[in-house]
């Protein structure tokens, strides 16, 4: 009698099962490496918006006290923010807190906390007439 060689049923059946289970485990990982790239670009255009909003104050020049809060513009339609000023015990020094949410979930995604300085306006640091004489001359 000649052996006939090659698979059998029970081995294919073995080969196409470790080959599914290498498959599920392949289209897992992708998933979340996609929902991980896709939760650091939520967090990235969060972080931004907090900084910005942070450095926008900075700008202005003057810091008063109380909350403001707005939406995103432009390509950061998906964020709205809250900033908190609050005065410290320290004269002039303030506490900025801002706060960056989902705009349809209202899920909070990324928090920013610092400290600012703001010197008191006192009358040694007024301009004289002579300085606001001097400034209008270089205008």
């Amino acid at each position: 009698m000649k052996r006939i060689e090659g698979f059998s049923l029970v081995e294919v059946m073995c080969a196409i099962l470790i080959l599914s289970f290498g498959l599920v485990g392949l289209t897992e990982g992708i998933t979340v490496a996609l929902g991980s790239s896709k939760e650091a670009e939520i967090q990235t255009g969060a972080a931004l918006l907090a900084a910005g909003q942070i450095e926008t104050v900075r700008a202005e020049g003057y810091l008063s006290a109380g909350e403001t809060e707005g939406d995103g513009e432009s390509g950061l339609s998906l964020y709205k923010w809250k900033q908190t000023i609050k005065e410290t015990k320290v004269e002039g020094l303030f506490e900025i807190s801002v706060v960056v949410e989902h705009a349809r979930t209202g899920k909070e995604i990324y928090e920013v906390n610092t400290i600012l300085f703001d010197p008191p306006i006192t009358r040694e640091t007024q301009p004289s007439s002579r300085d606001r004489d001097k400034n209008r001359r270089r205008r």
